[in-house]
Parts: structure tokens; sequence; C-alpha cells
């Protein structure tokens, strides 16, 4: 795929951050049950590289404060640290998982991301945002029991949007 490709999806998914949440807000607790920000910047570093999945992990939460509000300010620098670590993850890994199968190659590049990206919200949270007031049980409770429609929800859809663009021959890349 090329810069000005790879920059187009950047763009749209970066879009994706501002406008997901909106509509996802609109239903009681859709915001923290789906997690709207997550896929388009899992998305991205699956179908770029990390450079712009970083890039729209933190661009994404970013403008979309700005713009609508949402996340407020207090939780900005939170979501800009967890979702800047799904995107470059999911770009590395899916570059560097040797299977020939992309299908499975990118279900574990998310597996991956998603626990790499846990991890590290979980420390920054730990270590600098909420410094002392922050315990394991709650690392669990936020990051994997309450998001669980999130994460299997991203599970089925990634592959299956990822599928969709390869077949179009929208990636260069085949979908095995």
């Amino acid at each position: 795929m090329s810069v000005l490709k790879k920059s187009l999806v950047t763009a749209v998914c970066i879009a994706l951050c501002v406008v997901l949440p909106m509509a996802f807000h609109a239903i009681p607790n859709g915001g923290v049950l789906f997690s709207p920000m997550h896929l388009p910047v899992l998305l991205c570093g699956i179908l770029t590289s990390w450079p712009f999945g970083l890039l729209c992990g933190i661009a994404g939460p970013l403008l979309s404060s700005l713009f609508t509000g949402m996340p407020g300010a207090p939780m900005l620098p939170q979501m800009m640290v967890e979702l800047a670590s799904y995107g470059f993850m999911a770009g590395l890994m899916i570059n560097l998982i040797g299977i020939r199968k992309r299908s499975a190659a990118v279900i574990i590049s998310l597996l991956i991301a998603m626990l790499f990206g846990r991890i590290t919200a979980g420390c920054a949270r730990a270590f600098i945002f909420a410094r002392g007031s922050y315990s394991l049980p709650m690392w669990i409770s936020s990051y994997f029991v309450s998001c669980l429609p999130a994460i299997v929800m991203q599970l089925v859809l990634i592959p299956v949007i990822a599928a969709a663009l390869d077949k179009a021959g929208f990636t260069g890349r085949k979908m095995g």
C-alpha cells in the first residue's frame, strides 16, 4: 500500500474516532461497553503500519476531544496512551507475524495489540495518572470485564473488514 493510501486510510480512521463515539454514546453505556475509538485505531494499524496506527491513536482521541468534548480532559491523556499503544502494536505485529494465512495474522496481531495496550494503559494509570489509587482489581475490571463486548466486537469486525478490503484489492494483500 502506498504512503498516500496509508495516509488516506489514517485520515478516515481518525475521522471515525470523532464520529463513532457520538453514535455509540447515544446508546446507554455504549461508549463504555463498545469502546468506539478502539475499532478505527486497531483497524488503522492493521491496514497500514505502526507509524500510521500510532498517529491515529494519538490524533483520534485528541481531535475527538477538541470537536466533541469526548473524551473529557481528565481522560484524554490516558486514552491517548492506550490508543497509541493499540495502533502502534497492531501495525507492528501485522508486519512481524510470519503466518501466511492473513486472517490468522490479523487475529493474533489484534490479540497482542489489545493486551499490550491494556498493560501500557494500566501502567500509565497506576504510575502517572492515578498514582497510589489504582489497583490490580480495578485494572482487570476496567480493561477486561466492563469492556468485554468491545473486545468481542473488535475481534469479529476488524478481521471481517480487513478481509473485505483485501478481497476488494484495496490493500494489495491476499486474505487467506
